[in-house]
């Protein structure tokens, strides 16, 4: 009796042991920087975190950008097409497969991070913080340009906070004393400033059209 007892508990215990994944081997479809079709799996790959596809930035000269598009576009020169070799790592809440993917046995997370095409994702993954840290020093890709961390993005894009238009940043905030102020990317309060257009705040292209219409520059 004891030894049909130890092992229905050693089946017991193999049987709570996880089963590894299997790899996922594909033709590499890309969805934005960080979001992946391998065959007919969805990949989001792990450990990195790329810039929104309508997510805009800004040159140090002060004028926007459309980084997000740029960004899905280096990914698809680097990578549509080709066929890639994937770890699942994990599932995310939208059901896509977290993973490590590889093309001709080079890290696909690793190449975007250190070319400047996304971030890493410390939050997740340590991994790729040195090819962070070399991508900033050298400036290269995202790093050249003024942006919000894609993460602090969609946070901002949910509250209505982002510029539905990339070409007209400007937030023009109407204060609870009827103060109209606008304040330009970069500036002290524009982050967790709101647009609330059916209170009459808005969006301006340029500092003359929103003087224009009244208002006056944020101080800082």
């Amino acid at each position: 009796m004891l030894r049909i007892c130890s092992r229905f508990a050693l089946l017991l215990a193999l049987c709570s042991v996880p089963v590894a994944a299997a790899e996922i081997e594909g033709r590499v479809r890309v969805i934005d920087g960080d979001t992946l079709e391998v065959g007919a799996a969805r990949i989001r790959l792990h450990g990195i975190d790329a810039p929104e596809r309508d997510q805009p930035c800004t040159t140090k000269g002060g004028q926007n950008w459309s980084c997000g598009d740029w960004v899905t576009g280096q990914v698809r020169a680097l990578y549509e097409g080709a066929i890639a070799r994937c770890d699942p790592v994990d599932r995310d809440r939208y059901g896509r497969t977290v993973a490590r993917c590889s093309v001709a046995g080079q890290d696909i997370g690793k190449r975007l991070v250190h070319d400047g095409i996304a971030y890493a994702y410390e939050k997740y993954s340590r991994a790729y913080l040195a090819d962070e840290r070399a991508a900033a020093r050298a400036e290269r890709g995202i790093h050249g340009f003024v942006l919000q961390s894609p993460a602090r993005y969609r946070i901002t894009r949910i509250k209505g906070r982002t510029a539905p238009d990339p070409g007209c940043q400007i937030k023009g905030n109407i204060g609870a004393k009827g103060a109209r102020i606008y304040h330009l990317p970069g500036q002290e309060f524009y982050d967790r400033t709101g647009i609330r257009p059916e209170q009459g705040e808005r969006w301006f292209c340029s500092e003359a059209q929103a003087r224009a219409s009244g208002w006056r520059r944020a101080r800082r």
